[in-house]
């Protein structure tokens, strides 16, 4: 069970600057203990005095400057509310039913102090709590690999082929016509037609040469000629 920060006992001297301590001649010690000893009527508030509350709050007003506002501004709460329980002590008790007793009120701001002592405490715990970029880094994107990457296709030749034609459709509009060349090259057909012609003409026996074609540069056209000539002459 977390312990009720009024409960503190009190602290030295060698902590003046950062706390607010108070010497009465009634009580000695931080105003947060005292007013927790008022809530508990362990303190007989007639006995302090506002006045010296006030010029020892002043003072400590000045130390803090060079500190911590917030602090000052915590501990003036603090000063406020033990003027005003003490000024319900001593005024008349004109208040209607309906307001608050001194001992509600100083229940009411204990328990605003206590949560504002919750949420520092959280706050000091968020802040040590290790940062990103200064006590932990974030991992670094990994590193890629050397090289170009060269994929492989496997395809047989009527799909590359197939390929090539779809690209060739969707890439030109144009009509195409295929136009095969007719081939030079002899075949025994020819020579029979051509034998067949030419011995109706031919009364003696005559040289094979006598019958090829007209000579040809292409040699390979030149050579069916007369491998067809040859063939054609044995049949």
């Amino acid at each position: 069970m977390e312990a009720d920060p009024f409960d503190q006992p009190v602290r030295g001297d060698g902590e003046e600057d950062a706390d607010f301590l108070l010497r009465l001649d009634s009580y000695e010690g931080p105003i947060d203990v005292l007013l927790d000893q008022a809530r508990s009527q362990r303190v007989d508030l007639a006995q302090v005095s506002i006045l010296a509350l006030a010029e020892q709050y002043l003072a400590f007003v000045e130390r803090a400057r060079r500190l911590r506002l917030d602090l000052a501004a915590e501990y003036l709460v603090m000063a406020a509310w033990l003027a005003l329980l003490k000024s319900r002590l001593l005024l008349p008790d004109e208040r209607t039913s309906e307001e608050p007793s001194a001992a509600e009120m100083a229940e009411a701001l204990a328990l605003q102090l206590r949560r504002l002592e919750a949420v520092r405490a959280a706050a000091e715990r968020l802040v040590a709590r290790p940062r990103l970029g200064i006590a932990v880094f974030a991992r670094g994107a990994p590193e890629g690999l050397g090289g170009t990457p060269r994929p492989v296709y496997e395809a047989s030749l009527f799909e590359l082929l197939q390929s090539y034609a779809d690209i060739r459709r969707r890439t030109d509009r144009r009509a195409h016509h295929l136009r095969i060349e007719a081939s030079r090259v002899h075949s025994v057909e020819d020579a029979l037609e051509r034998l067949r012609a030419l011995l109706g003409t031919t009364v003696d026996w005559t040289e094979l040469a006598h019958f090829l074609p007209e000579p040809d540069a292409d040699p390979l056209v030149a050579r069916s000629a007369l491998a067809s000539t040859f063939a054609a002459s044995l049949e």
